[in-house]
């Protein structure tokens, strides 16, 4: 039996409201605003996740790959298109990290969000 269930994910950032318009691009969904503030913003995407940004002044950026930076998690992300997504996570304010798939052969590509978390898109997986 299990003891709890998953809440939400939560993002340390130093622009909460930049980093949920991101995500929103991303993932579809809103804006809890009743919940949200100047330092932390719900958002419940497309398919019912639940994500939240909490503003962190000292915020320091994870670095890809680094054990010096930890990336401390990533979201995988499913899509279809290659192409297409990263061409519009490019134009949300993603930065490529490592996008050689070999061609093909590799079913995932490395991106970082505006404020610096890695996550990847992952192809081909159900």
């Amino acid at each position: 039996m299990a003891i709890a269930s998953t809440g939400w994910v939560v993002f340390d950032c130093r622009d909460p409201h930049e980093l949920a318009r991101f995500y929103l691009g991303v993932l579809g969904g809103d804006v809890d605003s009743a919940n949200s503030n100047d330092n932390w913003v719900q958002v419940v995407t497309a398919d019912g996740t639940q994500l939240g940004f909490q503003r962190v002044p000292d915020f320091v950026p994870p670095e890809w790959p680094s054990p010096e930076h930890s990336q401390q998690l990533h979201l995988d992300l499913r899509a279809t298109d290659r192409e297409e997504a990263e061409r519009q996570v490019l134009a949300l304010g993603a930065r490529a990290l490592d996008t050689d798939d070999e061609g093909g052969k590799r079913d995932f590509r490395v991106y970082a969000d505006p404020a610096g978390h890695p996550f990847c898109f992952v192809y081909g997986q159900g």
